[in-house]
């Protein structure tokens, strides 16, 4: 936390100048629609097996995945403010329990849609290209699929449910930057990085498995803006 803390004043220090020479966009309602990739990080996964009464505490680490979503909202010049729909996808590649065992062949995904209001601070120059930062708040509407892994230590080898399946709603949050480039007066490309991140979500699955896992994920997106 100290640490997201101190890169968000850091980057408010270095654009705060550029904050103070921009010159006013043209204001207006606009839309816009992106997609890319999001790559989550490892996270710990605690929870509780009610069938043989034992607690647990994973590794868990994920392949990268799929980011998409659109937005609508209003840029009064400098200041852009927005609504923002997304979903993203991200399949579980790897499970270690607290033992440092690793199971095999783990088949299972997290999938959270996100709604959240946004931010940013357009740096308007004399060229097409405008740089922005900022971020946004919401709530996530996580979905955790049952998820199965090979577990060799049994005799013979057996997929057992490691996490059962659950929905839970939480606490959003993402902060970013990125390059907008005019194509003409009502259409532009978007680059963007965004950091998501979620609070715990608590899966309580209706097959004795307990499981919290939160998201955090780094997000790199293309995307096109009309502005009205």
């Amino acid at each position: 936390m100290k640490t997201k803390l101190a890169i968000s004043v850091a980057l408010a220090i270095l654009v705060l100048p550029a904050i103070c020479l921009a010159a006013p966009g043209r204001p207006g309602p606009y839309v816009s629609g992106f997609i890319g990739a999001s790559i989550a990080t490892d996270i710990d996964v605690p929870g509780t097996d009610f069938l043989t009464g034992t607690n647990f505490d994973d590794r868990v680490a994920f392949d990268p995945g799929i980011n998409i979503g659109g937005t609508g909202g209003y840029d009064f010049g400098v200041i852009r403010l927005e609504g923002e729909l997304s979903y993203k996808h991200a399949e579980i590649k790897s499970i270690t329990d607290q033992t440092g065992y690793r199971y095999r062949r783990v088949d299972g995904s997290l999938g959270t849609f996100a709604m959240m209001f946004n931010g940013f601070v357009d740096l308007h120059n004399e060229s097409r290209v405008t740089p922005y930062v900022g971020g946004g708040i919401g709530f996530a509407a996580m979905h955790l699929s049952d998820t199965h892994g090979t577990d060799t230590r049994l005799t013979p080898a057996s997929s057992p449910l490691l996490y059962g399946e659950g929905d839970d709603t939480v606490f959003a949050y993402q902060i970013g930057a990125g390059l907008d480039i005019a194509m003409n007066r009502h259409l532009s490309l978007d680059v963007g990085y965004r950091y998501f991140a979620t609070d715990r979500a608590n899966f309580d699955s209706d097959r004795n498995i307990a499981t919290s896992m939160k998201l955090e994920s780094h997000n790199a997106t293309v995307g096109v803006r009309f502005k009205f």
